[in-house]
């Protein structure tokens, strides 16, 4: 088998074949543009994270599960990466919920930025290459307020602020295509009363915020006096630090368009003259049994929740990628149900395939997307726009269509490389996903007793028996047919 070269340099100008390359909606162009290296043969992006205040919900995970199955994807096609993202532990938000809590900000963040990290583990996501904070990164965003002040690209106010002049960037708006909207109407919804008093225009933002006695000790000196930075500042310092003026792609969710993504685009060219990210990825938002998440409708699940629902991280993961990243993902119990069977269909096929070990993500890597026989069509879905539900769907009648059973050993273990490299790419990991265990004798007594009180329409018994159950470490699932166990 011809070894593909790990981590080799694939670009637009150096691949023929238009099935080498990842092609990947532009969210400026709104047109698919090849993915590749501008520099060094390094892919350099960078992707919004989260902001460590609380734990992160499953719709915050749709975003960062795509943008994980994207850096595997390129990897895989033989492309090196420095991805870069950030944590948000300064804004409105950690700041009145630290000072709520009664503890320091950065004793409050870290708890939940190690939360965070702990979820990333467990869902399988690589860790990014640099992991920047925005409190570490004050000099430089204090630094880039002063080249746009400089420029006239901003002002200060009275109260000590200082704000982006949006007039002064005639392209504003070419992200979101704001221009064919209403600015001011756009841009007054998120502004205080205060603001409108201190800014020269309703649309402008502020870069630098002057110290309020809401924020409590959590202010630094600048030359406008005691404050700290804004949202939007953050972001376009930390990709300046760790990737330059100009860099390959920019991700985050597709609700961070207007204004977080449009105010970094400006705020970044004005100050440094020169282009910003090349390429936009941006991911559709997570609907929850078909309408959006509210922590009011008790549906903002968090990773926790569902693990105590009895479903692993692994079926999380597999159920998030099920649907195309552009496409809003209507996430329901029922959608676990069915990823979890079909990792199992997965994992049946990796036993008539040999089983033991899987080859490991650095071994895929070496292996290359070279010779996938069957498994080839899975893995150019994937290359055209990142279509996951195209690729399982591919992945899954490969495995139909082969008479696993009857293969030698020796064509099991070249399919099972490939099978793999396609689980590989996907973030799929089964070894952590063991058969379901059978239950007790006790168990099915009482999930039968429970059926047979349900019949009977006497729901005080039938909760009774479930709460047995339950208490037990199982999970009793009603289906047309009876019931099914599931241990927690």
């Amino acid at each position: 088998m011809h070894a593909f070269k790990a981590n080799a340099p694939l670009n637009a100008s150096m691949s023929d074949k238009k099935d080498n390359v990842l092609m990947l909606l532009d969210t400026m162009s709104r047109s698919k543009k090849t993915v590749f290296a501008e520099k060094e043969g390094v892919l350099r992006f960078y992707c919004c994270g989260p902001t460590v205040y609380g734990e992160a919900h499953i719709g915050n995970f749709r975003t960062f599960v795509a943008q994980d199955l994207f850096r595997r994807v390129t990897e895989c096609n033989g492309l090196k990466t420095l991805h870069v993202r950030n944590l948000t532990d300064v804004d409105d938000k950690t700041i009145r919920d630290s000072i709520k809590a009664g503890q320091k900000l950065k004793k409050f963040t870290d708890h939940w930025k190690d939360r965070f990290h702990s979820d990333c583990e467990v869902l399988g996501l690589l860790k990014p290459h640099v992991e920047p904070s925005a409190v570490a990164h004050i000099v430089q965003q204090i630094q880039l307020v002063e080249n746009l002040l400089r420029l006239g690209h901003a002002y200060t106010s009275d109260d000590g602020s200082v704000y982006f002049r949006i007039s002064s960037f005639c392209e504003y708006g070419k992200l979101s295509k704001l221009k064919s909207r209403d600015l001011s109407a756009g841009a007054s919804r998120r502004t205080t009363s205060d603001d409108e008093y201190s800014k020269e225009s309703v649309g402008d933002f502020a870069l630098w915020k002057g110290r309020r006695e809401a924020d409590g000790e959590n202010f630094w000196e600048s030359p406008w006096g005691e404050g700290r930075p804004g949202w939007h500042l953050e972001c376009s310092a930390m990709c300046r630090e760790y990737l330059g003026d100009s860099f390959d792609l920019h991700s985050g969710g597709e609700d961070l368009v207007f204004p977080h993504h449009e105010n970094e685009i400006a705020q970044s060219i004005c100050s440094s003259g020169k282009p910003f990210a090349r390429h936009w990825f941006h991911i559709a938002h997570l609907l929850v049994d078909g309408g959006k998440m509210s922590k009011s409708l008790g549906n903002m699940y968090t990773l926790g929740d569902l693990r105590g629902k009895g479903h692993t991280p692994e079926v999380v993961r597999y159920a998030l990628l099920s649907g195309h990243y552009r496409q809003p993902l209507n996430f329901t119990i029922s959608s676990l149900e069915a990823a979890r069977s079909a990792i199992g269909k997965l994992l049946k096929a990796d036993t008539l395939l040999g089983g033991g070990d899987p080859p490991s993500y650095e071994e895929s890597l070496a292996r290359g997307p070279s010779e996938l026989g069957p498994f080839h069509a899975a893995w150019e879905a994937l290359l055209d726009d990142l279509n996951a539900p195209k690729a399982l769907g591919a992945l899954f009648s490969a495995i139909k269509n082969i008479d696993l059973a009857s293969l030698a050993n020796d064509e099991k273990d070249e399919l099972r490389s490939s099978f793999w490299f396609v689980l590989n790419a996907f973030g799929i990991c089964l070894p952590n996903i063991a058969a379901p265990k059978e239950p007790p004798t006790e168990i099915k007594d009482l999930a039968e007793k429970r059926l047979q009180a349900r019949l009977g329409k006497n729901w005080a018994e039938a909760d009774k028996h479930r709460e047995k159950i339950d208490g037990a470490g199982w999970l009793v699932k009603d289906l047309p047919t009876g019931f099914d166990l599931i241990p927690k």
